[in-house]
């Protein structure tokens, strides 16, 4: 039994389901209600866009994506880290 083509199908139809989060996740942050509801949307955008990277590579066999995947997973991580010590300042009145 060949895996491949089975991968090759489910990654293929994993690719619309993920730009169509793109899509949810571009309006939120464009029409978000308040400024924490389009980080959440930033946040999330980035740690889908990391994903679908990897998924992506999976896709076209090439591994250099996975890399550029984790490295925006990180500067994701770093972003959340960021605006948390922000906030957590600004609610402290500093």
């Amino acid at each position: 039994m060949d895996l491949e083509p089975l991968v090759s199908s489910v990654l293929a139809a994993l690719i619309p389901a993920y730009v169509a989060s793109f899509l949810l996740y571009v309006v939120r942050v464009v029409k978000g209600p308040t400024i924490p509801d389009r980080v959440l949307a930033v946040d999330a955008l980035g740690y889908d866009l990391a994903a679908f990277m990897v998924v992506l590579s999976v896709f076209l066999k090439s591994p250099f994506m996975v890399v550029c995947g984790l490295a925006l997973a990180l500067w994701v991580y770093a972003f959340d880290i960021y605006v948390a010590k922000y906030l957590e300042a600004k609610e402290m009145g500093g």
